[in-house]
C-alpha cells in the first residue's frame, strides 16, 4: 500500500461529510516554481491535490500555478504563503539563507541515503527539533531529494577535476561545500540551470536526476558524477506550507482533510516521487549515451575528509548562534540511518 493510499484509508472515518452541515466552498491557489511536468507537480503535488479535493467531497478545490505563474522569484515563496499571498507554496528551504538553520543539518555532506527514508527522518526531525522555523505558516510536509551528484561539461573522475569549475550551487551549506571542494559556486535556483548552462554561465550544476529531464540538462552536459555507498554527496531539503489564516479559517471537518494529508506519510510519499525521478533521469541519460561516473571507495573517501569542513563550519555557525549542531547533527544521522534500514 503507497503512502497515498494509506493517507486516503485511514482518514475515511473522519471524513464523513453525511449529515454534516456543509460549509462554504474553499479555492485554494497553490504556488511553485516548476513546469507542471516536472517531478514534484506531476508526481507529488497534483495527487496531493486531488487527494484533498476528493477528501473534501469537492468542498475544497486547490488551483495549482506551476513555474511562478503567479509572480516573484522562488526565494519569496516561503513569504507568499506566510503573506496570504497564496495559500499553499512548495519551496526549497535553501532559498533563503540563514533562515532554517536546524533544518540545513539535513544538507550537510554525506549525510542523507534515498529520498524517501531521508524524507521521512526530515519530517521526523522537524517535528521533534524545528518547528519553530515554521512559525507563522502551517506545515503540510518537508522532504528531501535524493543523492546528490555533478552534471558537468568536462568528466569529474577525481576531486581535483573540479578545481576552478562554476558549478551551480542551490543553498548556502551546498555552496560552502563547494568552495571546500575546489570549484567556484554560483548560486541560483534551479528555474535558472538551462539558461546558465546554455550560454556558459556555469560548467556544471548541483542536481539529482529527477530534475534533469525538466531543464534539460541531459542534453547540455554529458559527465554526471556520482558516489559510491548509499550516502550522497549532498542533498536539497523542500517544504510545503500553507497560509496559518488559511488554515485557521477552515471548519473543522476542513481541517481534519489537510491534517490527513499532512506529515510523515506525506513527507513519504514526496520522496518516492523523488526517487523514482530519479531512476527515470538517470535512464534517459543513459539511453543517450551520456559518461555515467560512479566514483569508487577509495575517491570517495576523499571528497568526504575534503567536505568535512563544512559540517564543522555548521556546528561553530550553530554554536554561535546557541544551538547545539552536534547534538542535532547526531539526532539528524541517527533518522536517517534508522529509515534507511526499515
Amino acid at each position: 500500500m503507497n503512502a497515498m493510499t494509506r493517507i486516503l484509508a485511514g482518514t475515511a472515518a473522519a471524513l464523513m461529510l453525511t449529515g454534516a452541515a456543509m460549509a462554504q466552498d474553499v479555492t485554494m491557489r497553490l504556488h511553485q516554481m516548476l513546469p507542471p511536468q516536472a517531478t514534484i507537480p506531476a508526481k507529488a503535488i497534483t495527487p496531493w491535490a486531488k487527494a484533498v479535493e476528493d477528501q473534501s467531497g469537492g468542498r475544497i478545490k486547490i488551483e495549482l500555478y506551476p513555474a511562478m505563474q503567479l509572480g516573484g522569484a522562488p526565494p519569496a515563496l516561503f513569504d507568499q504563503a506566510k503573506d496570504g499571498v497564496v495559500d499553499v507554496i512548495w519551496t526549497v528551504l535553501g532559498y533563503t539563507p540563514g533562515r532554517f538553520p536546524k533544518s540545513e543539518v539535513f544538507e550537510l555532506p554525506f549525510l542523507v541515503t534515498n529520498a524517501e527514508a531521508s524524507s521521512v527522518a526530515f519530517q521526523r526531525y522537524v517535528e521533534a527539533n524545528a518547528m519553530d522555523e515554521f512559525d507563522g505558516v502551517h506545515l503540510i510536509a518537508v522532504h528531501t531529494h535524493g543523492p546528490g551528484l555533478f552534471h558537468t561539461q568536462q568528466p569529474v573522475t577525481k576531486l581535483e577535476d573540479l578545481s576552478g569549475m562554476k558549478i551551480r550551487g542551490g543553498s548556502r551549506i551546498i555552496s560552502d561545500m563547494l568552495a571546500r571542494l575546489g570549484a567556484e559556486p554560483v548560486g541560483m535556483p534551479v528555474p535558472q540551470v538551462t539558461e546558465a548552462l546554455s550560454k556558459g554561465v556555469i560548467n556544471g550544476t548541483t542536481i539529482p536526476w529527477e530534475v534533469t529531464p525538466s531543464l534539460r540538462v541531459a542534453e547540455l552536459v554529458k559527465n554526471h558524477t556520482g558516489f559510491s555507498g548509499e550516502n550522497g554527496l549532498y542533498t536539497q531539503t523542500f517544504a510545503v506550507v500553507m497560509n496559518q489564516d488559511t488554515y485557521n479559517n477552515l471548519p473543522d471537518d476542513l481541517k481534519a482533510v489537510i491534517d490527513a494529508n499532512s506529515g510523515v506519510e506525506v513527507a513519504r510519499f514526496f520522496g518516492r516521487a523523488m526517487d523514482e525521478g530519479d531512476a527515470a533521469g538517470a535512464r534517459i541519460a543513459v539511453d543517450m549515451g551520456n559518461n555515467i561516473i560512479t566514483l569508487d571507495e577509495a575517491e570517495t573517501a576523499r571528497w568526504r575528509e575534503a567536505a568535512q569542513p563544512t559540517i564543522d563550519q555548521w556546528f561553530a555557525d550553530m554554536e554561535a548562534a546557541g544551538i547545539d549542531g552536534r547534538a542535532l547533527y547526531e539526532e539528524a544521522t541517527g533518522l536517517v540511518a534508522e529509515e534507511t534500514a526499515r
